[in-house]
């Protein structure tokens, strides 16, 4: 969706470790940066779509908004994320990018965040839209081996894609897209550690627009992900 206006309060990106997880506790767990997708009012200030690049891209969006519920995505996510953070909090140490709906963070700065908090791994939530109401399903979006901002990430968040897409289409029935590589996302490519986009299904499906906001399915699609990563980290360690 295109960029909306700039009219927005500026703040500066803030990484909270989920307070569940004290130094000693969480000191063997895997860490886990989450990035609920998008904000209140869109950026259309420019930056940098990978380090040292001169191409530009508008710093974030707004987002999509749903055809059947009127709610946009970037509440959505919202939503989702702050389930997920409760869910991982026992085995994971959780950062969350904090916002409220009326922030100003840009996706560069988002994945500087995560960077810093020596994440092993960044999920981006999203959720899809589309010219056509009929396409519907999950997409996993990772970063592209083509890339050269990304290719020394792009082995282990191919791989935790893969494991993420089996537990949340398994725990949720939905339809899958598939597993799609990306080197044209900022948040990717000025990722320094493995990072996956979920896109959670289409707000422009008027069905899958309902079922998003539903909280028994929120609930199946964070139980897929705690299961996705119990699998991911069971299997690479």
């Amino acid at each position: 969706m295109a960029p909306k206006g700039t009219a927005f309060r500026t703040e500066s990106p803030e990484i909270i470790a989920s307070a569940g997880n004290t130094a000693s506790s969480a000191a063997d767990k895997p860490i886990i940066c989450i990035d609920a997708g998008h904000q209140g009012k869109g950026n259309n200030d420019k930056e940098p779509v990978a380090p040292g690049s001169k191409a530009m891209k508008p710093k974030v969006s707004s987002g999509t908004r749903g055809v059947a519920t009127g709610k946009p995505e970037y509440k959505l996510t919202l939503e989702v994320a702050l389930k997920l953070e409760k869910a991982l909090d026992n085995d994971y140490k959780v950062e969350m990018i904090r916002r409220s709906n009326e922030v100003n963070i840009s996706n560069r700065e988002r994945a500087i965040q995560c960077n810093k908090a020596d994440s092993d791994l960044i999920l981006r939530i999203h959720a899809d839209g589309s010219d056509s109401s009929g396409v519907q399903g999950m997409s996993f979006l990772y970063p592209s081996a083509k890339s050269r901002y990304t290719k020394d990430i792009t082995q282990e968040s191919l791989a935790a894609a893969k494991v993420l897409s089996e537990a949340i289409l398994r725990e949720t029935g939905a339809k899958s897209q598939g597993l799609k590589p990306r080197d044209d996302l900022t948040g990717f490519n000025w990722s320094k550690v493995p990072s996956v986009l979920i896109e959670m299904g289409f707000m422009t499906n008027r069905k899958e627009d309902r079922l998003l906001s539903m909280p028994e399915y929120q609930d199946k699609i964070v139980k897929g992900i705690k299961a996705g990563l119990d699998a991911y980290y069971k299997k690479s360690g």
